[in-house]
């Protein structure tokens, strides 16, 4: 039982690392209240890749796909403002949200010329054909 417990020793002067302290505080700090990447899934059908990107709220024109050196990135970025003011145009109440994501993805073995995308429903879905078999690039060469 002993072995299973957690044990982490604070009082020990001779021993302290920074980077840990750094690394307790970022997690502390940014982990409850990260906004996470948006959820993708990839499924293998053979021929090619199903791509899905879950962006709810997002708008078709909010969302940007770009293919560069063999790396495809997907980005959203919606804001919105709503403004409340009274006769004297005087702000009763104003709030603004803003939200980017970005992801990448390696499509170095895919047809570039050939991706398909829709938006239906908050989901981004690709279609990557993947390029045709290479020949062996593996060949025997005999010792003279």
């Amino acid at each position: 039982m002993f072995g299973l417990t957690p044990y982490e020793r604070r009082n020990n002067v001779g021993y302290y690392n920074p980077f840990k302290e750094l690394e307790d505080f970022e997690r502390s700090f940014f982990s409850p209240h990260a906004v996470e990447a948006f959820k993708t899934d990839i499924r293998d059908l053979g021929d090619k890749y199903i791509l899905e990107a879950e962006l709810p709220g997002f708008d078709k024109g909010d969302i940007s796909i770009d293919i560069k050196d063999g790396l495809l990135t997907i980005k959203a970025e919606h804001s919105e403002s709503n403004d409340k003011k009274d006769k004297e145009g005087n702000y009763i109440r104003r709030e603004r949200t803003y939200g980017s994501f970005t992801r990448s993805f390696d499509v170095s073995d895919i047809k570039e010329n050939a991706i398909d995308a829709s938006f239906k429903n908050g989901v981004l879905e690709l279609t990557l054909p993947k390029k045709e078999d290479k020949e062996d690039l593996v060949r025997k060469i005999e010792i003279k």
